[in-house]
């Protein structure tokens, strides 16, 4: 399953500076209900050049990226999984009853770039290059919530969904700043979430945590028991 996915990553942004794969083999080949999408790598592209594409694209083949997850074992800051975003996004999970490295996790846009206004110029190439890898991974993986970071991200998701439907419910945080995290379907009832971004947010505070809002709409739109 994993080639055919890898199949899916358009040759003409394999040199460039980025990354595709956020979790291991086993989070690909499993059904999920639950996907995970920044919206690109972070760094800098000039720094990092020799972190292509398609050299992520022959590491989520070795023998240590079977059971293994960026959130969990990468070295970020510090030891690994120990950055602000790792603990967080992993706070979440662990909150939903998930283990990060059986999700699958990627980004909207596997292209790395140091500021998000550098992806605008190109937003619609880069999207045609990426978002078939994306549809393989929700078609075959049988994905029916996408938990987005950032409202870039969770906009570009709606756009390629057709996620147009708000749900009422929502989360509102309880600080001055009221940041809001929401949900939109699709019309088959695919759920997408456009959530604060975890390396701003303090998803493990009580004040700011979006989690008990996902959990209560992932919850909702299963489907029930016989």
């Amino acid at each position: 399953m994993i080639s055919d996915f890898i199949s899916q990553v358009n040759p003409s942004i394999r040199k460039r500076s980025g990354s595709v794969f956020y979790s291991g083999r086993r989070a690909f080949g499993q059904p999920s209900d639950i996907y995970i999408l920044g919206l690109n790598p972070g760094g800098c592209p000039c720094d990092q050049a020799k972190d292509t594409i398609d050299r992520d694209l022959e590491a989520i083949t070795g023998q240590d990226r079977e059971y293994w997850s960026a959130y969990r074992d990468d070295r970020w800051t510090g030891e690994p999984g120990e950055s602000v975003m790792q603990l967080r996004v992993r706070y979440l999970l662990k909150q939903l009853g998930l283990n990060p490295r059986e999700v699958p996790a990627s980004n909207v846009v596997f292209v790395r770039s140091r500021r998000e206004r550098d992806l605008r110029r190109e937003k619609s190439a880069l999207l045609s290059s990426c978002w078939p890898f994306h549809e393989a991974v929700i078609r075959q993986l049988g994905i029916r919530n996408i938990l987005c970071f950032g409202g870039t991200a969770g906009l570009w998701v709606r756009e390629k969904l057709g996620a147009h439907r708000e749900l009422i419910d929502h989360f509102q945080e309880e600080n001055r700043r009221r940041w809001t995290s929401k949900a939109h379907c699709t019309a088959d009832g695919l759920c997408v979430f456009t959530l604060t971004h975890p390396s701003i947010a303090k998803w493990d505070a009580a004040a700011t945590d979006p989690t008990g809002f996902v959990k209560e709409v992932i919850n909702r739109q299963r489907p029930m028991s016989a």
